[in-house]
């Protein structure tokens, strides 16, 4: 695509898009500066073994994929879905200053669990959001955009609590109290700032849990949504990458280099990524992000210098641009218009089912065999995954 091209394409994009693009880009600065040294302060602070932190980050982001459900459903049957994508953020900034607080890994596990729920709450309402406000041509890309601009929060966000570390002399409570600012910045960005569109594009309110309503979500839809639950148990809590990046010698004031540097790949190719999925074969270009996947897993189970977990983590942000908008466009074409919040509540229900179950096992395997046994297993599921894509060569396109 040409530069001319791609400016075109980004000044047709609805204004509503890039104000959500701008909200995820407030809260994932927040959520990363404190999601990048997390699993460390677990660990190094609390005392908590690999599998306590495989169960925190696995619940905890299993619980945020659940809840997704209820807000999709919810928002279909009233066609509000700002108000829940408000309500979803706004608890999500919250929860934020009782990292700071926490005396240990009970009330850590309590604000990560509360924090998952703001963006299981929110998620589906706000992916309904982009499908309504976006024309179907335009899809991939709008889901790219959303996606390319929630991954520079999650460049800055470990930037700033890198810096922050280095002037605090490493002091992660000081840095989980200033996260909360640009949530709370977020919050108010998404109240003033969008207007939602009249729901009466996708047909008017339905009721989406009747019989009827559901037989609607037909086989190309549930296809999408059993690959995508192979794919998920490929792709364990990214805390284990920080885990890795400690492990290989990177000091703890830098360990959050490694999501920014993972976060800049996916960032930088989530757009471009979105606009070939407008494009061409949905099946072919999700089959290269599992393959890129695969080969992320290989370099990180080999990995014992810092070097090639650098290049394990830039494959592993080229798989998420290629693979996290192009899902969710397949999703929002495969379900009805005025069913896209159930169908993103579905899917994200098996979604967070099998995330809790991959990273509790990544945890399991880590503690009992190392880190080269859980990116092995990442790799193994990611071929199952591609095998699963190749046994349905006619769907998702």
């Amino acid at each position: 695509m040409t530069e001319a091209k791609r400016r075109s394409v980004l000044r047709r994009m609805p204004s509503g898009v890039w104000v959500l693009g701008f909200v995820s880009l407030f809260m994932d600065i927040s959520s990363e500066m404190i999601h990048s040294l997390l699993p460390l302060f677990m660990t190094d602070v609390l005392g908590a073994g690999a599998v306590a932190v495989g169960l925190v980050e696995g619940g905890a982001e299993a619980a945020a994929l659940i809840v997704k459900i209820f807000s999709g459903l919810l928002s279909d049957w009233f066609g509000k879905r700002k108000a829940l994508a408000l309500f979803g953020y706004g608890l999500s900034a919250l929860t934020k200053p009782f990292f700071a607080l926490a005396p240990g890994l009970g009330l850590v596990f309590a604000a990560r669990l509360v924090d998952r729920m703001g963006k299981g709450l929110r998620g589906a309402p706000r992916d309904a959001l982009v499908a309504d406000l976006a024309p179907a041509g335009m899809r991939g890309a709008a889901f790219g955009l959303r996606q390319a601009l929630d991954t520079v929060g999650a460049f800055l966000g470990p930037l700033l609590a890198m810096a922050l570390m280095l002037h605090t002399r490493d002091n992660f409570r000081a840095v989980f109290w200033a996260a909360a600012i640009p949530a709370f910045l977020c919050v108010a960005l998404l109240g003033f700032g969008l207007r939602e569109p009249q729901h009466g594009a996708g047909g008017g309110r339905v009721n989406p849990i009747r019989r009827e309503s559901l037989r609607r979500l037909g086989g190309a839809y549930w296809w999408v949504v059993i690959v995508g639950g192979i794919f998920a148990l490929a792709r364990f809590s990214e805390a284990f990458l920080v885990l890795h990046a400690q492990q290989t010698g990177v000091a703890i004031a830098f360990v959050p280099l490694v999501m920014a540097a993972m976060s800049l790949v996916y960032s930088a190719t989530a757009f471009p990524f979105g606009r070939l999925a407008d494009r061409f074969d949905r099946r072919l270009l999700l089959g290269f992000g599992l393959i890129l996947l695969i080969a992320a897993d290989i370099a990180l189970a080999l990995a014992h210098h810092w070097s090639l977990v650098l290049v394990g983590l830039a494959l592993w942000g080229l798989h998420m641009g290629a693979t996290q908008g192009l899902l969710a466009a397949m999703v929002a074409d495969a379900a009805p218009a005025e069913l896209h919040g159930t169908g993103f509540g579905f899917f994200n229900l098996v979604q967070g089912i099998v995330a809790l179950l991959a990273s509790v096992l990544a945890g399991a395997l880590w503690q009992k065999f190392g880190a080269p046994a859980t990116f092995a297993a990442g790799a193994l599921f990611s071929a199952l995954a591609l095998a699963a894509l190749a046994a349905r060569p006619q769907a998702g396109g």
